[in-house]
């Protein structure tokens, strides 16, 4: 049968990484691919037997492409530290390599759960990140320091499981306020090139809002589908803003040394 690795992508994720750990212990390797964390992190996964190897941390891009690089098996399955892998999943994925293929590179659909509930709406269900189950060498993470594409290297087209992994994305609120703050920041020189203001920062919040909210329905979530929304304002103002502070350049007005008269 041919073998199949897992990698973790984690940054001081001492509170997560346990739990994707050991939902791919199924692997013939577990890899993770840890960005010098300092909260043990990297020490929870290799008491689980993962092999960790530290990245610095050049943009999500890069990481993968290195993470992958890591990788010694003939299938990759790649996992984030707020993933699980499902019984589900890992019997489809154990059952499709152990046959004939149709696909070199698959992706996986995504359940989320957040503020005690599964997510409905949003667009958040069955949600889709960069393909997760890939022959090694059928593709490659194109270079964006986040949100980052992928490039297929194979003849055959993408394909898709049938079943579901777990996303938590979020612990508590703190978390979501932090995300918005590193994603915003990695996210700004992307605008780089594009005619950015305040006024339109606030424009394109509002559209993020009313497209999650309204359009992707996450009005049927409560509260979670409204914190949902928000965050994507918060998070789109902020990158529009912080890439305007860039242009602006502004800094604390000239002052001059006093001394006693």
């Amino acid at each position: 049968m041919p073998t199949i690795s897992a990698y973790i992508i984690a940054y001081n994720e001492a509170a997560k990484i346990k739990a994707a750990v050991e939902s791919v212990l199924w692997a013939d390797e577990i890899v993770v691919a840890d960005s010098n964390s300092t909260d043990g992190t990297a020490e929870i996964a290799a008491g689980l037997g993962a092999r960790v190897v530290q990245i610095p941390f050049q943009g999500f891009g890069d990481l993968r492409n290195r993470a992958i690089a890591a990788c010694r098996s003939e299938w990759i399955f790649s996992l984030d530290s707020d993933e699980r892998c499902t019984r589900q999943v890992r019997d489809e994925v154990l059952g499709l390599i152990a046959g004939a293929p149709a696909h070199d590179v698959y992706r996986v659909p995504r359940r989320n759960y957040m503020m005690g509930r599964w997510i409905r709406g949003s667009g958040w269900y069955p949600n889709f990140r960069q393909p997760q189950l890939f022959r090694n060498g059928a593709m490659r993470y194109t270079l964006e320091p986040v949100h980052e594409g992928y490039e297929v290297l194979s003849a055959r087209p993408v394909g898709t499981l049938r079943n579901a992994i777990w996303q938590i994305p979020f612990r508590n609120l703190s978390e979501v306020i932090h995300k918005v703050d590193r994603y915003s920041s990695l996210g700004a020189p992307k605008l780089t090139g594009k005619r950015v203001s305040m006024a339109g920062a606030l424009g394109h919040a509002a559209w993020a809002f009313l497209k999650h909210y309204f359009f992707k329905r996450g009005f049927i979530d409560g509260w979670a589908g409204f914190v949902i929304a928000f965050g994507n304002f918060e998070g789109t103002f902020y990158r529009y803003a912080k890439r305007y502070e860039e242009l602006q350049g502004w800094g604390a007005p000239p002052s001059e040394p006093l001394r006693r008269e």
